[in-house]
């Protein structure tokens, strides 16, 4: 009897540490995504991509502003899809404005 009482604690105690490791996933702010969405954006914006792949490179500006105003309001889901799909996007409007540059200098 005295075995059984004694797993109790440590049971609980295991059960209470994976409920409060997934809440703290499920709650954290995206600052990783956010930052390398940015990171994305000015990497796309040095290439000229406002040049050579305007749309895109506005799509991803437009997906990073609403990942901010969802962080904001604290949809960190919301905002960290938005924030990826922002890097994405970021890094297809960077290549397209090299593979320009590439082009011109042949």
């Amino acid at each position: 009897m005295e075995a059984v009482i004694q797993r109790i604690p440590s049971r609980l105690f295991a059960l209470s540490a994976v409920i409060v490791w997934l809440f703290g996933c499920a709650v954290a702010p995206p600052v990783q995504e956010m930052s390398d969405a940015r990171q994305a954006i000015r990497a796309a914006q040095e290439a000229q991509a406002g040049k050579h792949a305007p749309g895109t490179l506005s799509q991803a500006e437009e997906l990073l502003s609403h990942a901010t105003r969802s962080l904001e309001q604290g949809a960190y889901e919301d905002a960290r899809r938005a924030a990826v799909a922002a890097r994405q996007k970021a890094i297809a409007a960077r290549d397209r404005a090299v593979e320009s540059g590439a082009d011109r200098e042949m």
